[in-house]
């Protein structure tokens, strides 16, 4: 876990160097615990964190800044004006008449088309306005983009491989999942040059080797996927109506819908799961910010000593007695300005009501994400499995099984990310033939399954609604 630095109020970067050699760090020590050597490691699978960027030099390979992470909020003035924008309305009008003409659902995301600061789109468009050095390098045609995938790649291989995969590149929201590739009109409406962008390879694919001044040996990187899709993959949610949640940093939903490209105006976003040779698996995607942050920030100001506690403090309430959180540290994909809040406290609140409270927001927010897809997504939805560092945490598995009325399977491996890029990886090395091979590898550690009636939650989720409201445009 690399440490975010946070240089102005919103702003959140990670430094590349401190990110690379944790990354060899940890691939050594990996091998080593595993007792092996790296001439034994067959092949190499990089699951990463989406929509963090950088940008850099093509011929000397010199970053102009540190990674922007997909939390950080220098465009939320730019994103605030697009979203006003006479022409961004304009865009709305022709493409519902589109949609409307054609029921082609390749219209039907532009026609209610909004900016989000999550999105690499707008803060690559502020990169092109207040770094010169990047914007000079572009006119050139020696600006390279990169995801952290990529740019990873770039690095193992010493600048031999410059490229990503259908899975990062879909949730950048600068790539067009329909046509399967990099957005001109997108780019040229936020004057960002075409020219930048790598090219773009199958998810489970031979990327070619690290440089062997790296690891002692070369190692062939066999797969590069998103961490979300990767999660999907080694939860083995192969199959259309396939659903998985992951509570880490952040909360995703994600819905396997097979070949077809789900677009809904609300709240879900349609992404490419992997592709793997003429095999392309979308998915439709739900996301709540501040989940783990919210968590880690309450241990780091001591309302408890070890996340283990929690959901023991939890349940040594009965209620949270009117207190709700609201989170909001980072970013809002509808609000930039909702603010981080804790309301409805009383001279009777204790640690155990504020972290209850917190506890209680992730499962309000599950809640509110499960019901938009039951609604919007016309796919029967299967088992919901969960993973990420948060699943760990008995009382929100618990009460967000109550509240969608619904079973939900945690592995006994939490990291779904590393183990669906290695699956993949090893598909592509033939270490497996098929995914059946897979499945069979799937531990179920535990299983949640609903014990109270989700009314039983309706006042409580009432209050934290209303708290919401009032949080929004601080």
């Amino acid at each position: 876990q690399v440490e975010s630095l946070y240089p102005r109020p919103g702003w959140v970067e990670l430094d590349p160097e401190v990110l690379w050699s944790q990354f060899v760090g940890v691939i050594k020590e990996a091998v080593q615990d595993a007792g092996l050597h790296m001439r034994q490691v067959a092949g190499l699978g990089i699951s990463t964190q989406r929509s963090t960027f950088i940008t850099w030099h093509k011929r000397t390979g010199k970053h102009f800044h540190n990674f922007i992470s997909w939390q950080d909020l220098r465009s939320a003035q730019l994103v605030n004006s697009w979203n006003k924008s006479l022409l961004l309305k304009v865009i709305h009008v022709i493409f519902t008449v589109l949609h409307f003409l054609t029921r082609n659902d390749r219209y039907l995301a532009p026609s209610f088309l909004t900016f989000s600061t999550q999105q690499t789109s707008m803060k690559l468009s502020w990169v092109f306005k207040n770094i010169h050095e990047a914007e000079e390098a572009a006119r050139k045609n020696n600006c390279c983009f990169g995801t952290v995938d990529t740019w990873l790649l770039y690095r193992l291989t010493k600048g031999s491989v410059y490229a990503t995969d259908y899975s990062n590149a879909s949730a950048t929201g600068v790539f067009e999942p329909f046509t399967k590739r990099w957005n001109p009109t997108l780019c040229n409406l936020l004057s960002i040059p075409m020219s930048i962008y790598p090219p773009v390879k199958d998810t489970s694919f031979n990327f070619g080797s690290s440089d062997s001044e790296i690891f002692g040996v070369p190692i062939p990187i066999m797969a590069v996927v998103a961490d979300q899709q990767s999660a999907m993959f080694g939860e083995c949610c192969f199959h259309p109506g396939d659903v998985k949640l992951t509570m880490g940093t952040g909360g995703f939903w994600n819905v396997n819908t097979g070949e077809r490209l789900f677009a809904s105006r609300r709240s879900l976003y349609p992404l490419i799961g992997w592709k793997i040779g003429e095999e392309v698996v979308y998915l439709t995607e739900g996301c709540m910010s501040d989940i783990g942050t919210a968590i880690k920030w309450a241990q780091d100001i001591n309302l408890f000593t070890n996340v283990d506690e929690t959901a023991k403090m939890a349940r040594s309430i009965v209620e949270s007695q009117g207190v709700c959180f609201v989170p909001g540290f980072q970013v809002s994909v509808n609000d930039p300005y909702l603010c981080a809040s804790f309301m409805g406290l009383k001279p009777s609140t204790t640690r155990n009501h504020l972290v209850r409270a917190i506890l209680e927001s992730v499962a309000f927010r599950n809640k509110q994400l499960y019901d938009i897809i039951v609604k919007k997504v016309r796919i029967p939805l299967q088992t919901i499995r969960a993973d990420g560092g948060v699943s760990n945490n008995s009382f929100v598995m618990q009460m967000t099984s109550d509240l969608i009325n619904k079973k939900i399977e945690k592995p006994a491996n939490a990291d779904m990310s590393s183990l669906g890029a290695a699956f993949l990886a090893g598909l592509a090395s033939g270490f497996w033939t098929d995914k059946e091979q897979l499945k069979k590898l799937r531990r179920i550690e535990a299983v949640f399954e609903p014990q109270k009636d989700s009314e039983e939650y309706k006042p409580a989720m009432d209050t934290w609604l209303q708290a919401t409201k009032r949080s929004l445009h601080w």
